[in-house]
């Protein structure tokens, strides 16, 4: 079985999906989900699911030794950051690859407090037609990793930050999963070149 960990801050809507998608999965499974909350709702849905959850303070993440050394020991080969707002040092982004998804069409609207109302209150501000999500490897600087993928609806005159917010994640739900899924078997077949 090849080990996925999921960090996630939030309700973890996402990260549940994503559990779900791989349960029964012949050769991925999600092994942990992560979270620097300790009241995340993240962690409740991961338990119910029978996911082991993980708390972890902001020195644990800087610490160049024990998280990333934690995710080795537990056979780690992906993190995927579900509603994860912390800035993701450089030992784990050289240690693991690292998926993050995005709530717009990158590299608009990305950054440091760019997350959840925010990034739709904005698209809205700027009139603009379309929003949608981005899949994204992980580097440095927030927001601007290779796009693995992105999938597009459109932004209506009526729209509110909660009415986009909900067509937007209809696309999280369909195809974070799917990218995750996609990505692992494509690393499997590079490693077996």
């Amino acid at each position: 079985m090849r080990n996925i960990a999921i960090f996630a801050s939030g309700s973890g809507t996402n990260a549940e999906n994503i559990i779900r998608y791989f349960l029964n999965h012949p050769t991925i499974r999600i092994d942990s989900v992560w979270s620097n909350r300790r009241n995340a709702f993240a962690l409740e849905r991961a338990k119910k699911l029978g996911v082991e959850a993980v708390y972890f303070t902001r020195e644990e993440l800087q610490n160049e030794g024990k998280l990333a050394k934690d995710l080795e020991l537990r056979g780690v080969e992906l993190i995927v950051l579900a509603g994860f707002l912390w800035l993701i040092p450089l030992h784990l982004i050289r240690r693991f690859p690292i998926i993050n998804i995005h709530p717009a069409l990158l590299p608009s609207y990305g950054g440091k407090g760019m997350y959840g109302s925010f990034v739709h209150q904005s698209v809205i501000e700027n009139k603009e037609k379309e929003s949608g999500i981005t899949i994204h490897l992980v580097n440095e600087v927030y927001d601007s990793g290779k796009t693995l993928l992105q999938k597009k609806c459109p932004v209506l005159p009526e729209d509110t930050p909660e009415t986009l917010a909900a067509r937007v994640h209809e696309l999280e739900y369909e195809y974070f999963p799917k990218a995750i899924e996609d990505f692992m078997l494509r690393e499997n077949e590079v490693k077996n070149l």
